[in-house]
C-alpha cells in the first residue's frame, strides 16, 4: 500500500490537495446548516423581523449551493485522480508481467497474475476514489458535527461521546479480522479464475470426452468455497453497521432523554435539541461511511500487497542491468572462443556446454548436455515426452538460465546478452503456440513491421499461401486462438510469422505434428533451398522430420541417449533405431 500511496500518487500531490480544500470547504457548508437552523429557531424567529428571516434563509441556500457545487467538484477531481493513478499502475503491472522471468510467472501463477491485473486493480481503483471523496468529507463531518454540538451544549455531547470509544473498537475489531480474511479470498478467486480458464480452453475436450457434468462439479466446489469465503469477509464486515446503529441509537435516546430534562429546566433551547437531532445524522452517516470505507480498504490492502510483489519481483530488465554492471564479466564472456580448437577457430552459432538444469532444483530436467551448431546448421532433437526437449529451447532463449554449465550463441554465454537482443535472433514456434484475434498480417507481423510482400512471402515459405488467399487474404480477421483455422493451418500460420524476419536462428518444437507427410517434406526443401544460412534446432516425433540434420539429438529423461547423423544414430542408439523403424520400417 505505501508504494501506491507514496510513488504512483506522488504526481497528484497537488490536485489532491486541491480537491481536498475543496471538499472540505464543502463539507464545512454542510455543517453550518444545523447551526443556522438553530439559531433561526432559537434567536431570529421569535425576534418576528422578516428581514432577518429572509437574511438567514439566504445564508442558508448559498450554504447549501455552495455545499452541493463544491462537493460535485471534489468528486469529479478525485474519480479523475484515481482513474489516472490506476492507468499508470496498471501499465507499469502489465509491463512487469511482459517482462517477469518464466521462474516468476512459475511462481506467481498465471491465473494469479490475471486476477491481479483485474479485479485486485479494481479494488484498489476503488480505494482511491472512496478514499479521496469520503476520506475527508467523513472525518471532518464527524470531529465538525462533535465540535459543533461541544459548542452549543457541552453536555449533551458528553453523552453523545460517551458512544464512540465503543464505535472505534468495533472498527478496529473488523479491519483487524477483515483484512486477512479478504487475502484469503483473492487467494481462492486465482483457482477460481485458473479453472474457468482451463476450462474454456478446454472446452471441446470437455465435450469430446462428456466430462460436462465432472467439470460442472469440479466449478460448483471452487464456486462454493469462493463464495463461502466472500460470506464470511462480509458477515465480518457487515457487523459495523448494525453495530454503529445500536450504539449510536442509544447515545441518541441519552441525547433525546438529557435534552428534554434541560429544556423543561430552562438550560438549553429546542432549537439546539433540532439541530442535536440533524448533528446526530450527520455523525451518524459519517461514522457509516468511514465504517464503509474501512471495508473497501482492507479489499485494497490484501490486493495492493499481491499488486506490489508483483512490481517488486525481478523481470529480465533488472537482470539485464544486473549484467551491464558485470562489465569484465561480460567482455570476457562475449569473447568469441573455440575450446578445443583455439582462438582464431570458427566459433559456433549456438553452443550448449555441459549444461545441467532443474525447474525445481530437486530434480534435474537436463544432465550434461553438449552440442555444437555452426553457422547454417541444423539439429533435430528427438525423444519421448517429458525427455526435456523444449527446455533445451528454453535455456537458449534466456526464459531460464542454466544451472551448471554455458549456452552460448555466437560465442557470448546467454546470460551476458540483452535479452532483446537476444531474442531478436530467433524465429520460434512453439508448441501450443498462440494465435490472436487479430488479422492473419498483424499474427504474422506480431508489431514488427512486416509488409503484405514479406508476410505472403513467409506465408508461402511456409506453405500457407494457399489458405491465406483462401480465408480472404492477409487482412481476414482471425478467432480467438485461431479457432476458424485447422490444427496444420494454424502450424503453418505460426511457422510463417517464424520465417518472417528472416531469423538468424530458427526453433521449430513440434511445429508439423499436424501437418501431413508431403507438405512436412515440401516446408523442409523450403527451409533447405531458402534458408540455407539459417541455423535451425527441430524438436519433433517423426525422425522423418530431422533425420536430413546434420546433427540429431536423442533425449531419455534429461540425458543425451545418443548425438550424431541419423545413419551413427541408426547403427550406435537402440531407442532412435527402435523409432526409426516402429515409424519408417527402416
Amino acid at each position: 500500500m505505501k508504494r501506491i500511496f507514496t510513488y504512483y500518487l506522488k504526481p497528484y500531490y497537488g490536485r489532491m490537495v486541491l480537491g481536498f480544500v475543496i471538499k472540505f470547504s464543502g463539507t464545512i457548508m454542510d455543517l453550518l446548516l444545523p447551526w443556522t437552523l438553530a439559531h433561526m429557531i432559537d434567536v431570529v424567529i421569535p425576534l418576528h423581523e422578516s428581514g432577518q428571516i429572509v437574511k438567514w434563509g439566504v445564508f442558508m441556500l448559498v450554504c447549501s449551493v455552495l455545499a452541493a457545487v463544491f462537493n460535485i467538484t471534489a468528486n469529479r477531481m478525485a474519480s479523475r485522480v484515481s482513474s489516472d493513478a490506476m492507468y499508470v499502475i496498471r501499465g507499469d503491472l502489465f509491463e512487469k508481467v511482459m517482462y517477469l522471468t518464466n521462474h516468476q510467472i512459475d511462481q506467481l501463477t498465471r491465473p494469479s497474475l490475471i486476477s491481479r491485473l483485474t479485479s485486485d486493480t479494481y479494488n484498489v481503483h476503488q480505494m482511491l476514489g472512496r478514499i479521496q471523496r469520503l476520506g475527508v468529507r467523513a472525518p471532518i463531518l464527524l470531529i465538525g458535527g462533535i465540535t459543533m454540538t461541544m459548542v452549543m451544549d457541552p453536555v449533551l455531547a458528553c453523552v453523545l461521546m460517551a458512544t464512540l470509544p465503543l464505535l472505534a473498537a468495533v472498527v478496529f475489531f473488523v479491519s483487524k479480522k477483515s483484512i486477512p480474511m479478504y487475502a484469503v479470498l483473492q487467494e481462492k478467486t486465482d483457482r477460481f479464475v485458473r479453472l474457468v480458464r482451463e476450462d474454456i480452453a478446454g472446452i471441446r475436450v470437455i465435450k469430446a470426452l462428456s466430462k460436462e457434468p465432472y467439470e460442472t462439479d469440479r466449478f460448483d466446489r471452487i464456486n462454493r468455497e469462493v463464495v463461502e469465503q466472500e460470506r464470511k469477509a462480509v458477515a465480518v464486515t457487515n457487523l459495523t453497521n448494525p453495530a454503529m446503529n445500536i450504539l449510536l441509537n442509544l447515545g441518541l435516546v441519552g441525547v433525546i432523554l438529557a435534552g428534554a430534562w434541560r429544556v423543561s429546566e430552562g438550560l438549553t433551547e429546542v432549537g439546539k435539541i433540532l439541530a442535536f437531532m440533524t448533528y446526530f445524522t450527520i455523525i451518524l452517516n459519517a461514522l457509516l461511511s468511514i465504517s464503509k470505507m474501512f471495508v473497501v480498504i482492507s479489499k485494497a490492502a490484501a490486493s495492493s500487497g499481491r499488486i506490489v510483489e508483483v512490481l517488486n519481483a525481478e523481470d529480465e530488465k533488472e537482470l539485464d542491468r544486473i549484467m551491464k554492471k558485470s562489465t569484465k564479466e561480460a567482455e570476457a564472456a562475449a569473447e568469441p572462443r573455440d575450446q578445443e580448437n583455439g582462438k582464431d577457430a570458427p566459433v559456433p552459432c549456438v553452443e550448449f556446454d555441459h549444461v545441467t538444469f532443474s525447474y525445481n532444483k530437486k530434480k534435474n530436467n537436463l544432465e550434461d548436455i553438449s552440442f555444437r551448431l555452426m553457422e547454417g546448421e541444423t539439429l533435430g532433437i528427438i525423444g519421448a515426452t517429458g525427455s526435456g526437449k523444449s527446455t533445451i529451447v528454453q535455456l537458449l532463449m534466456g526464459f531460464y538460465n542454466a544451472d551448471q554449465g554455458t549456452v552460448r550463441i555466437g560465442g557470448r554465454d546467454v546470460r551476458t546478452m540483452e535479452r532483446r537482443k537476444l531474442r531478436s535472433q530467433f524465429g520460434a514456434v512453439f508448441q501450443n503456440d498462440t494465435i490472436f484475434e487479430e488479422s492473419i498480417l498483424e499474427n504474422i507481423s506480431m508489431g514488427r513491421g512486416v509488409g503484405e510482400a514479406a508476410a505472403m512471402e513467409a506465408a508461402g515459405h511456409a506453405m500457407a499461401e494457399n489458405f491465406v488467399k483462401e480465408k480472404g487474404g492477409l487482412t481476414e480477421k482471425l478467432d480467438i486462438r485461431g479457432a476458424n483455422l485447422s490444427g496444420g493451418q494454424k502450424q503453418r500460420l505460426l511457422i510463417a510469422r517464424a520465417l518472417a524476419c528472416r531469423p538468424r536462428i530458427l526453433v521449430l518444437d513440434d511445429s508439423s505434428s499436424a501437418l501431413d507427410y508431403k507438405t512436412d517434406a515440401q516446408l523442409r526443401n523450403e527451409l533447405k533451398q531458402y534458408f540455407a544460412g539459417t541455423t535451425c534446432i527441430v524438436i519433433a516425433q517423426r525422425v522423418s522430420s530431422v533425420m536430413n540434420a546434420e546433427h540429431i539429438l536423442v533425449l531419455e529423461d534429461g540425458r543425451s541417449i545418443g548425438y550424431g547423423t541419423h545413419e551413427e544414430l541408426m547403427r550406435s542408439c537402440p531407442v532412435y533405431r527402435e523409432i526409426g523403424a516402429s515409424q519408417m520400417g527402416i
